[in-house]
């Protein structure tokens, strides 16, 4: 049956593809949509990049018929514009001249028409009005993925007999040897992912375990469990992993994403690794450390503020800072003693290039060599963003991205649908990606931040 979906202006601007996500349907947009783009088409950033790229493809439509009429789209859909229905009668709560009630008043007018419209946007508070009014809504649901108690973890807790064990510590165990354990204690196979990290139990003793990682039909030893990257040393089973995912190198593990809640060392480990390369390594793989966050306002203007490029983006780079200062001065009772000769220790690391901060924006279009680039926040990019920013590494490039899904800032995105999740879904099992989530029983920030990890459930 040949659905009616009418589209608002933020599903174009988040995913400028999304005319072609509707196979055979009918998609309907709504004359306030055009307006809303056309007002947006200068606007700097990603924002205006999505806007003009959906513009571009309307006009390539428009020259191939009446878009009045409707126009067929290549996956054999119709796209046509919507004019009419100004003078259907609405609740007067919603008489507006705004863009989001005039779209639902032309929703309404199709209803009455015997069209059933599907009013597909990413702004929950346009579903609410929907529904207060009859019409079907939905999230626009392409880039979507599992919920957050189903998302890859890239770790599993598995056993094996104890035989094997001296096996694994030399070369490895096979995957078919693994296993895991349901609730009454029977054993079940397990389908594990290449590069997924796992803490195998002896079925004799849960107290007898060794940590390893899937390479190809094997469980192999962790590589660098015995490193102290900028004399940080691992203290618990996560950081292992992280550090045996970072200290990888870039033509070997090219990708690394890492989530879980604050205060499991996810920014402070990643920086160490990377000093470490700067600065202590015989062999110097990367140019520079480069660091961005991006911005929760999606078309911040960041060019207008005045300073600097470092200077305008210092208030995003302060969590950072903060994990510096203690890299760089490791000695807890003195550190904050000399405020002044601690940021210089800092700033220090900036002036002889081994550190750089920039804007998320500026580096859209880039191909980066040989940098070790770290995303902090990730939660808080759309998929369309994740997937140019990985796309963007040149050759000796390593990216690690951060984040914590329960910390979303970001007005359009949620646990399904922000670009750390929806990387970490599509790069499962790539040869070229470790995974690692943190627990938040490995939350090392103090005994306050893990107590109310813990109590206050964030996972």
């Amino acid at each position: 049956m040949i659905k009616n979906y009418v589209l608002d202006t933020n599903v174009l601007i988040q995913s400028p593809q999304a005319l072609n996500c509707f196979e055979d349907n009918n998609i309907i947009l709504p004359l306030a949509v055009l307006e809303e783009l056309d007002s947006l088409k200068n606007a700097d950033g990603e924002r205006g990049a999505n806007v003009r790229q959906v513009i571009r493809c309307l006009e390539n439509l428009r020259l191939k018929g009446n878009l009045l009429e409707g126009v067929t789209l290549p996956s054999d859909g119709l796209l046509r514009l919507e004019l009419n229905y100004k003078s259907v009668e609405i609740h007067p709560s919603f008489t507006s001249e705004k863009n989001d009630d005039r779209i639902l008043r032309m929703c309404l007018g199709l209803k009455s028409d015997g069209i059933k419209p599907i009013l597909v946007t990413k702004d929950i508070v346009i579903r609410l009005k929907a529904q207060a009014l009859d019409i079907d809504s939905e999230d626009f649901i392409t880039e979507r993925v599992s919920p957050e108690t189903d998302q890859y973890t890239g770790r599993l807790e598995v056993y094996a007999a104890d035989e094997h064990f001296s096996g694994l510590k030399k070369k490895g165990i096979p995957l078919e040897s693994l296993y895991i354990q349901d609730e009454s204690g029977e054993h079940q196979p397990i389908n594990l992912f290449e590069n997924q990290f796992v803490t195998v139990h002896s079925e004799l003793s849960n107290k007898k375990t060794i940590l390893a990682r899937v390479n190809g039909s094997l469980a192999v030893p962790l590589k660098f469990l015995d490193e102290r990257p900028f004399s940080v040393k691992a203290r618990n089973a996560g950081q292992r992993f992280l550090q045996e995912a970072l200290m990888k190198s870039a033509d070997k593990i090219p990708l690394v994403i890492i989530k879980g809640t604050a205060g499991t060392a996810k920014t402070f480990y990643s920086l160490a690794v990377g000093l470490h390369f700067m600065i202590e390594s015989k062999e110097k793989p990367y140019r520079r450390i480069l660091i961005t966050r991006p911005n929760t306002q999606f078309d911040d203007e960041i060019g207008y503020l005045p300073g600097s490029e470092l200077e305008k983006i210092a208030p995003l780079m302060r969590p950072i800072i903060d994990n510096l200062e203690i890299l760089v001065d490791r000695d807890e009772k003195q550190r904050y003693e000399n405020e002044s000769e601690l940021r210089d220790k800092v700033d220090e690391l900036f002036k002889r290039g081994y550190i750089a901060a920039e804007a998320m924006n500026f580096i859209r279009g880039r191909s980066i060599t040989q940098t070790y680039l770290i995303i902090d926040e990730a939660q808080n990019l759309t998929p369309r963003q994740a997937k140019g920013i990985i796309t963007r590494a040149g050759k000796g490039t390593k990216i690690i991205m951060l984040g914590d899904i329960n910390q979303i800032d970001h007005p359009l995105l949620d646990d399904r649908t922000n670009g750390l999740s929806y990387a970490s879904e599509k790069m499962k099992g790539s040869p070229l990606c470790c995974q690692i989530t943190m627990l938040a029983e490995e939350c090392e920030r103090s005994e306050l931040a893990f107590d109310a990890a813990v109590r206050m459930g964030i996972r």
